[in-house]
């Protein structure tokens, strides 16, 4: 399973509000991430209304930041290496779009996810409960399936799993391996959380999303091992998903607080949230080895937060 995403959930005493507070961006190829630019308002004939990002043609948000009307927020990261997967059971897609119309707390996200589950695009789910101020992380293999709760804590998430068991029987993924994206990327989540505890909020989410600290390196350095991705400035590239200096990382972020689901809102923005521009020709000139690529692969800019709102 290619490692997608970087995200976090945060709540209590490590907020400025004592609030939810959630944040995620998108890891795609720029191919398709530059075009991962929609945002949804869906009132549906039954359940809630939602709000989400995605792109042309899904009917749920594909990367997976949504809020709904009744407080609840919903983001994911990619489980890393994961294999396993039960053509009986109903597509994520579907339990995904479902979970986000009708759950209204962490028991009916996690009901409705884990219900025909099939392995399918297996996924550590963020959950913040904003009404009862309670968030979750659902680990959700397709043996293995782990709910965590807190009212005073954080979750984090960047394509690594959390339970052994999972590890161990749905997993390639080699733990001792701290200098992989995944990794280095929870190192500097916990950085993070622990030095910004008490003070978390969407503006801090937005630095956040932004950040260029390697934990391997232990300076600034935009690479694939940084919460924003930038792994065509990098020689390693991503194993097991794209090779060295492919155009591909983070491409669009999301942010809010519980005050902003209240009134169905979230902050966005397209492109890199560092602020830097990826120019395509510039890129396919430096490595001609992607050339292949030069008849669909467009510029992709960076753009401001931009605060989104259901329709009045």
């Amino acid at each position: 399973m290619p490692e997608h995403c970087s995200a976090f959930v945060a709540t209590g005493s490590y907020t400025k509000d004592g609030k939810a507070v959630i944040a995620h961006n998108n890891w795609s190829t720029y191919l398709e991430g530059e075009r991962w630019t929609i945002i949804f308002d869906i009132v549906p004939a039954r359940g809630y209304r939602m709000l989400m990002d995605g792109l042309p043609g899904v009917i749920h948000s594909a990367d997976d930041f949504v809020i709904n009307t009744a407080g609840m927020a919903i983001t994911e990261t990619t489980i890393g290496h994961f294999a396993g997967f039960d053509t009986a059971g109903i597509p994520e897609f579907v339990r995904a779009r479902k979970a986000a119309q009708y759950s209204a707390s962490i028991d009916d996200f996690t009901r409705i996810m884990k219900d025909g589950n099939n392995g399918g695009y297996a996924n550590a789910w963020l959950v913040a409960d904003t009404k009862r101020n309670g968030i979750g992380r659902l680990e959700l293999g397709l043996k293995n399936v782990t709910l965590e709760r807190s009212a005073d804590g954080y979750f984090v998430g960047s394509n690594f799993p959390i339970n052994p068991k999972l590890i161990r029987e749905e997993t390639d993924f080699d733990p001792r391996d701290l200098g992989q994206s995944s990794l280095a990327r929870r190192a500097r989540w916990e950085q993070l959380m622990a030095e910004n505890k008490g003070h978390i909020d969407v503006a801090a989410a937005q630095r956040f999303l932004a950040d260029h600290y390697d934990t391997i390196e232990k300076r600034e350095d935009a690479n694939e091992r940084t919460l924003d991705g930038h792994i065509d400035l990098a020689p390693r590239g991503v194993s097991g998903w794209v090779a060295a200096y492919a155009a591909a990382g983070a491409v669009q972020n999301k942010a809010a607080d519980a005050s902003m689901i209240a009134k169905m809102t979230f902050t966005a923005a397209a492109g890199h949230a560092c602020g830097e521009n990826f120019k395509a020709a510039e890129h396919l000139r430096a490595h001609p080895e992607y050339d292949w690529q030069k008849p669909l692969q467009r510029d992709m800019d960076a753009h401001p937060w931009t605060s989104f709102s259901v329709a009045k």
